[in-house]
């Protein structure tokens, strides 16, 4: 029987706890880099001298846990701006122009108004610097659009990266850090000095390749939006699907087909398995068949883009692929953490991107949880048992990647289960379909028979998705989770797992403790959400003020016929809150919470109140005389919300600074919260 080396998994977890410490708390200290150096030392000299012992001494395995603890918390500061003595944010000043060298290095989803991308700064004022930035650029502001390897001199001030400003927001700033970006750069065609290309990269060459492709795809009869489908599933290319085709795949549950990811390599990894498998009679024929699936893992992941997720999933089936190969006594979840291991090694960052952690979770629960599932069931007919296999995956991997789902996006389609059952055969058929039109297309001998066969089996599986997606009452939509609960959720999934598998008394306490834990932590968030709170939220153009009391909240705007309750910031907020009901009013002038008179001063400018009042909300770029207000009102502090223009907030900060009164700017410093 294969065996499970617990050694790797402890040593994955305790470098798990070291990145988490570094990343929670940030207090970096060059010496823990001699505390890890005396741990390694005192690890040789205790395996020096028990090196002929059965088994360590506790000691030895406690320096070897520390060492592990030290090496993700070390490993992750040295990957940050100030361990870094070229990084350019130890010269460059914010707010002030500069002349900056880049290099594009990677290519983001455009907004409304501008392309993005992920650049190197090569040089700040002609010294030579590392580290990357986000770079914006005025759409139609430049002739073309960048691509890899790209270099460019421009001229530009340096700024921080756009953070979440309502509560329970995406935090894109908290995002970019963990793609090691920090600040941004705001552009347009004038700023560009000069434009050049830059040396030769692999991921330049990748995006290159791609960008070839995509240009032959358009020249066959596959129809835009079939072509956008192939482009998503074979070239990772999302860009150019329309946004409600989208919406129908989240909905549907499927929208993990549109993202190369751990599933598309691990696919492509069974057909190329079985395709090469007679390679294993001839002799050295086993390494032979390895070594080919992993240069043409490495060759789709090229042709994918190189994007981090594929990247990421290609290293770990490299690992299953020779594990395989070596013959030796081994267990799959032995080479899972090892390549988890191996990969936080190589980029702790990676802890803290979503792809990341949904793969090795979801790999783990099939590897740990659907073999036991698989025996519940004994099916003689073929076609029944390869059902039977394939829902016993989807459950597995659904049930490992339940808690962060939720916790990520907030909702869960009911019919999972069907949609994964239709579109995981079919995934398989339409990727290896893909790569067949895609080798056809670089011939440019593409028969229309089978470009318009391709095409309809994508239209085939729109209208699939379409048929599920439109089941709107089994999307379970809106549903509040937070870290806590999932860190819960995980504990009794386990132990219930660990009850089943074998009963025993002590399985059955864990379990009961499982569940009395999760019900304790719900209880708690409930609790929590309860506390009466006043927000101002920030939204562009708009004056939105909330008051939430439990399960209820009554939304204040200045015209209640635009449904701002069910648009963002409010509804992220009405989640995050646990919020029932919603109510909408109209602002009003003057009013009270926790003994507090709050004033609310909108584009007449008029108060007509002369008692002190605590706080003044300034909203719709109100003409007054500041000055005259503070004089009057004697107030304690004042907001000023996102529908103010932004000169008039300068002004009025500058008089609240001359008179040493505090100044709350919603776009600046958030949402402002009174609880």
């Amino acid at each position: 029987m294969k065996f499970i080396n617990v050694a790797v998994v402890r040593f994955s977890v305790f470098l798990t706890l070291g990145i988490l410490l570094a990343h929670f708390f940030p207090s970096f200290s060059r010496y823990l880099i001699f505390l890890s150096l005396f741990c390694f030392g005192m690890l040789v000299v205790l395996w020096w001298r028990g090196r002929k012992q059965l088994i360590p001494t506790v000691l030895f395995g406690i320096a070897t846990y520390v060492c592990f603890l030290l090496i993700g918390y070390v490993n992750y500061q040295l990957r940050q701006p100030n361990a870094q003595p070229r990084h350019y944010s130890h010269v460059a000043f914010l707010d002030t122009t500069a002349l900056f060298t880049l290099k594009v290095t990677a290519i983001l989803k455009p907004d409304r108004y501008n392309q993005k991308y992920i650049a190197e700064v090569t040089g700040y004022n002609n010294r030579h610097t590392s580290g990357k930035v986000l770079l914006s650029v005025k759409k139609d502001s430049t002739g073309s659009k960048f691509t890899i390897d790209d270099l460019l001199l421009v001229h530009a001030a340096l700024s921080e990266t756009p953070g979440s400003l309502n509560p329970f927001q995406f935090d894109y700033a908290a995002y970019l850090r963990t793609l090691k970006v920090h600040h941004q750069l705001r552009i347009d065609s004038e700023a560009i000095v000069k434009r050049s290309k830059g040396d030769w990269s692999l991921r330049g060459s990748a995006e290159s390749i791609r960008a070839h492709i995509i240009s032959k795809l358009k020249q066959t009869s596959i129809g835009v939006e079939e072509r956008s489908i192939l482009q998503a599933l074979v070239l990772g290319e999302r860009n150019e699907i329309d946004p409600e085709r989208y919406k129908a795949y989240a909905a549907a549950g499927a929208i993990h087909i549109l993202a190369v990811s751990g599933l598309h390599v691990g696919i492509l990894f069974l057909l190329l398995s079985q395709l090469l498998y007679p390679l294993c009679r001839l002799p050295h024929g086993a390494l032979v068949r390895s070594i080919l699936i992993v240069l043409l893992l490495w060759g789709f992941a090229l042709i994918a883009g190189a994007s981090p997720s594929v990247v990421r999933a290609v290293s770990m089936f490299s690992f299953f692929t020779f594990a395989r190969a070596s013959r030796r006594p081994t267990n799959s979840i032995n080479t899972l953490f090892l390549s988890y291991m191996v990969l936080l090694l190589l980029e702790p960052l990676w802890l803290f991107h979503v792809g990341f952690q949904l793969s090795y979770l979801a790999v783990f629960f099939i590897l740990w949880v659907q073999p036991f599932l698989f025996r519940l069931v004994h099916c003689k007919n073929i076609v029944a048992k390869k059902l039977w296999g394939i829902i016993t995956v989807t459950l597995s991997a659904q049930l490992g990647i339940l808690p962060l789902s939720l916790y990520y996006f907030h909702q869960f389609p009911g019919l999972f289960l069907l949609t994964n059952i239709v579109i995981l055969p079919f995934l398989a058929l339409l990727l290896a379909g893909g790569i067949v039109v895609i080798v056809w297309t670089l011939l440019d001998k593409v028969p229309n028979l089978v470009a318009e066969g391709y095409a309809t089996a994508i239209e085939t599986l729109n209208a699939f998705v379409d048929w599920v997606a439109g089941k709107e009452d089994l999307l379970f939509s809106n549903i509040p989770f937070s870290e806590t609960q999932v860190l819960a959720a995980y504990v009794l999934i386990i132990v219930c797992i660990l009850l089943l598998k074998k009963w025993s008394g002590k399985r059955v306490i864990k379990a009961l403790a499982g569940i009395l834990l999760f019900i304790c932590v719900l209880f708690w968030e409930k609790h929590r959400a309860s506390q009466q709170q006043l927000i101002v939220f920030q939204k562009n153009r708009h004056s939105v003020i909330a008051y939430s009391n439990a399960s209820e909240m009554v939304l204040y705007t200045e015209d209640t016929s635009q449904g701002i309750s069910s648009t963002f910031p409010v509804s992220t907020y009405r989640v995050g809150r646990r919020i029932d009901s919603v109510s909408e009013a109209m602002i009003p002038k003057l009013f009270a919470f926790r003994k507090q008179k709050i004033l609310v001063v909108d584009s007449l400018g008029v108060y007509g109140v002369k008692d002190r009042i605590d706080i003044v909300i300034l909203t719709q770029s109100p003409k007054l005389h500041l000055d005259r207000l503070i004089d009057s009102l004697r107030p304690d502090l004042i907001i000023a919300d996102g529908s103010n223009y932004t000169s008039y907030v300068n002004r009025w900060k500058a008089t609240c600074q001359k008179r040493k009164l505090p100044f709350y700017h919603t776009g600046a410093r958030g949402a402002f919260i009174l609880e």
